[in-house]
């Protein structure tokens, strides 16, 4: 078995007869003693570490310096190198298909280069998660690899279009590994691309990897599952962690979902209403009663035009005219801003934002504040934007109002057809009334 470390490192260990996977024990010079096996190092990695996986699971690296003793404890136990994995199942059950276009969820660590590549069966997703040959017949559609946060509206479009073609095909529901980041913006944008939907669209990814203890790839990937097979929801959805522990997860609809943590498991939440379930190993439970249902029948239709060319600004102290002209004159012929409070900007954007909507370039306005909705008829700022064309959106996020106005410029140009679809409720995106218990109480802090 070969050794993946190099330079002093690499001396040390094969002076100790250690290659990589062979269990060892180091002592350090502060008396701390860990035992674990050896893990690979990338080949472009440092020399100077060692890294083991500890008996609880947890990766650990140790600095060279730090070490007074290192022995080795066992050989490593040769086995195949592919993983032990289940076969399809065969029976009577709901077809799913698993499409993949990259994220942590789907994926392993290539230890020869420290690279992170996408499993390339299903078999091997069933090896980790069992329970699910018991619910669905998985399939594995690698339709891209890539990072969330270079998706474009090509790429949704493209994941709009396998969508359709799997649910018009028979499958009782479709999931959707994703990247964490951006997962919000492709679940809104499958919201409006896939007209007449009747089987639920899942997107669902992992904070942490699933080589990690921690993991929560394994509970939101069998949540997604359970939710294809038995939920009564039909439209775009993520599932993902409802709580830091491994207990349950929600289903947000994908127009009011956003990830709001950068790192902790239930990082995504549902924004101006109530998740729409809470799903546990053992059931479902319907949270939120406003829903498009699932139905037998019935014909998706994936629409295949966006405007890519719409800008979301947000507005700050100092914000200049001179901005939103340098936007306009780079080709964008839609804006979405998020103003402060109620939906405000500076009065000096007001003449610059009359001119655009004359000249044809819609202006949305939502609220950085997120929770809430923007009302521009209270104070006089509200009042000039709306004199100046501006089109208010309620409690719309930012980040849909962006996505939704690429839908709608992708049908039309015509500013009071923009106007009037902007401001329908089509998804779910805009709410009649807000409830005082969808934001986030005052004790979440435990003071």
């Amino acid at each position: 078995m070969p050794l993946s470390y190099r330079g002093c490192v690499k001396e040390i260990l094969q002076a100790k007869g250690i290659v990589d996977y062979d269990l060892i024990r180091i002592v350090r010079k502060d008396g701390v003693e860990l035992k674990g096996i050896l893990i690979p190092r990338a080949e472009l990695e440092d020399d100077k570490h060692i890294v083991m996986k500890l008996e609880n699971g947890y990766n650990v690296g140790v600095s060279v310096e730090s070490i007074s003793q290192i022995e080795l404890l066992r050989k490593r136990k040769e086995t195949k190198e592919e993983p032990i994995v289940q076969e399809l199942p065969v029976k009577q059950l709901p077809r799913v298909p698993l499409i993949v276009t990259g994220g942590t969820i789907t994926s392993k660590v290539d230890y020869a280069t420290g690279a992170v590549k996408p499993y390339e069966r299903p078999e091997e997703l069933l090896d980790l998660i069992p329970e699910i040959s018991e619910m669905a017949n998985l399939s594995y559609v690698p339709l891209m690899s890539i990072f969330s946060e270079n998706m474009t509206c090509r790429e949704w479009i493209r994941i709009a279009k396998e969508v359709e073609k799997e649910i018009n095909s028979g499958s009782e529901g479709v999931i959707i590994a994703h990247g964490t980041d951006t997962m919000h913006f492709t679940a809104a944008a499958l919201s409006f691309l896939l007209e007449g939907l009747f089987k639920p669209v899942i997107l669902v990814g992992a904070q942490r990897s699933i080589d990690r203890p921690s993991t929560d790839a394994v509970l939101n990937l069998f949540s997604a599952v359970k939710m294809a097979v038995e939920g009564p929801i039909a439209e775009s959805m993520i599932v993902m962690h409802g709580s830091p522990s491994d207990d349950y997860t929600y289903a947000i609809r994908g127009v009011r979902a956003r990830k709001m943590h950068t790192s902790r498991r239930d990082a995504f939440l549902s924004i101006n209403e109530p998740p729409l379930a809470k799903i546990t190993r053992k059931s479902i439970e319907i949270i939120n009663k406003n829903f498009n249902k699932r139905r037998e029948r019935g014909e998706v239709r994936a629409t295949d035009k966006m405007q890519e060319k719409i800008a979301l600004i947000y507005s700050w102290p100092g914000i200049s005219p001179d901005f939103l002209e340098f936007v306009v004159e780079k080709g964008y012929v839609g804006l979405v801003l998020a103003g402060t409070g109620l939906g405000h900007v500076p009065t000096r954007l007001i003449p610059k934002i009359r001119e655009l909507t004359r000249d044809g370039i819609p202006v949305v306005m939502t609220s950085q504040c997120l929770f809430g909705r923007t009302n521009l008829n209270v104070y006089e700022t509200g009042r000039l934007l709306l004199d100046a064309g501006v089109i208010t959106v309620g409690d719309m996020l930012p980040e849909v109002a962006l996505v939704k106005l690429m839908y709608v410029m992708g049908k039309t140009t015509d500013m009071e057809e923009i106007r009037k679809l902007m401001g329908k409720n089509l998804r779910g995106e805009i709410s009649k009334s807000l409830s005082i218990t969808v934001f986030p109480p005052g004790d979440v802090y435990n003071v």
